[in-house]
């Protein structure tokens, strides 16, 4: 090993030591627990200045003190929370990484968290990390700001590449207004890279990158009769019960082994480079995992292949008439709430049409249909270079495997930066699937935050490195 080569591993080691000294001294969870005390929940009206004030005391002043220019952007959407651009400049002939995060959450379920503890206290409990947020995602942008901080740090106050980032306070209903704000302001969020971290990895001992995620569809169908609940005695057998002609229709969508049965809904063929890298996945086995059904989907299927690669039909929710307390009535309405999670490829901006044409042919034209909105799937290549640069950053980091994703099973708001801003998409994320995000009991493992900003502060390390610099300005999607 040269010497330059030796003083320069040294350097990136101090970099990754300087971003472990936050754990040792207490200052990243001292960091967290001030923001998981910040009630930020989007869907509550009352929050809404709350949600303002994260940007205004925890990212705002972090950012500035990095030497990055904020700016506060109203959200596009009327009366919803508003976003911060922020950028770091060094050098307009460098490469520029934009990063992304957001700050709100989702309700705290205060009454039903296990053992007593308080959604809104960093609660510590056998490597776990209990809080409202800490997985989704206030734990996760916190890891790659304090390694990014650790690395200015290292490198004597510089980069030797641009850093934007783009922070919201919406995603939890559906980040109303990234879109636009990404269309209106695609000249201040112009960039080569993007790299970010949310949802989960893998598993918790296999750290991952994911690079896109399925797509989604929500969509809600009703029959009311106008009839009003009638006596099932005096009417039943002579009027339309609503629940039982939902309920065949439902069963012409998905089979009761969960199945998709109409081919507009079905997922696209998976190629081969794709299900290469999840046809082997483990999928379940951990302690706090639900059980996994062979049988359920495509069953001709893999589990990685079931979760990573095929569409697949949710039946979110289902009501008629009363089930606590029934009545001897014909229920007037009938609805239930669709959600098709879909991969790349699928034509999922024709499933209306389809949908109520299909309907409509089987003799339930009585039936209403309603689109409540959906995400486009996204999915980058995944011989890109940026992959494999991350990829090999990480490795080195862990010495160690890191997995790679096509796509999540689950969705997020991707195609506002794959699709509009037209960047090479890579997510590194610092959860793992039963950290019971959105429910009681949410929590990150401490291994994961360590692991996270080892990985972290290494890749913004290696992006400053001057071969990378020259590689990566002449970078296309």
């Amino acid at each position: 090993m040269t010497t330059a080569t030796a003083t320069a591993h040294a350097n990136r080691q101090h970099a990754i030591d300087l971003a472990l000294e936050t754990l040792s001294s207490g200052e990243f969870y001292d960091t967290l627990a001030r923001r998981v005390a910040l009630r930020t929940v989007s869907q509550d009206a009352e929050c809404r200045a709350t949600l303002s004030a994260y940007l205004d005391d925890e990212i705002e002043p972090l950012l500035g003190r990095l030497g990055f220019t904020c700016r506060r952007i109203p959200n596009p959407k009327e009366g919803l929370p508003p976003l911060l651009i922020g950028e770091r400049i060094e050098d307009v002939s460098l490469p520029t990484l934009l990063l992304y995060g957001h700050g709100d959450v989702t309700d705290g379920q205060e009454s039903t968290w296990s053992d007593g503890i308080d959604p809104w206290t960093l609660t510590f409990i056998d490597g776990r990390v209990y809080g409202r947020g800490t997985a989704d995602n206030k734990g996760q942008h916190s890891v790659n700001l304090a390694a990014l901080e650790a690395v200015i740090e290292a490198r004597g106050g510089t980069l030797g590449y641009n850093v934007k980032m783009l922070f919201e306070m919406s995603e939890e209903i559906g980040s109303p207004g990234l879109e636009e704000t990404c269309r209106l302001y695609r000249d201040a969020l112009s960039s080569d890279l993007f790299l970010a971290s949310d949802g989960p990895r893998i598993r918790d001992d296999m750290p991952t990158l994911f690079l896109g995620s399925r797509g989604v569809l929500q969509l809600k169908l009703t029959l009311d009769t106008g009839n009003g609940g009638r006596h099932s005695g005096n009417w039943g057998g002579v009027i339309t019960n609503p629940a039982a002609v939902l309920s065949n229709a439902l069963a012409t969508l998905v089979s009761q082994h969960g199945e998709v049965l109409v081919d507009f809904l079905k997922a696209p063929a998976i190629s081969e480079d794709v299900a290469r890298l999840i046809r082997d996945l483990p999928v379940g086995g951990g302690a706090l995992d639900p059980t996994i059904n062979p049988a359920w989907g495509e069953a001709s299927l893999t589990d990685g292949e079931r979760l990573y690669g095929a569409n697949t039909l949710e039946i979110l929710g289902l009501s008629a008439g009363r089930t606590d307390k029934p009545v001897g009535a014909v229920p007037e309405r009938a609805e239930a709430v669709l959600q098709l999670r879909f991969v790349k490829g699928t034509d999922w901006q024709a499933a209306e049409t389809n949908l109520r044409q299909h309907l409509d042919r089987l003799g339930f034209e009585e039936i209403a249909l309603e689109m409540l909105g959906g995400y486009a799937a996204t999915r980058l290549d995944p011989s890109h270079p940026w992959v494999g640069f991350v990829a090999a950053s990480a490795e080195q980091s862990l010495d160690g495997q890191v997995h790679i994703l096509p796509n999540l099973g689950g969705t997020i708001p991707n195609h506002c930066f794959s699709d509009v801003l037209g960047l090479p998409t890579v997510w590194l994320p610092h959860s793992y699937p039963a950290c019971n995000q959105h429910a009681p009991n949410e929590h990150l493992l401490e291994s994961i935050v360590r692991e996270g900003l080892v990985m972290a502060a290494g890749l913004f390390w290696d992006l400053g490195e001057a071969q990378t610099k020259m590689a990566f300005k002449k970078a296309t999607v």
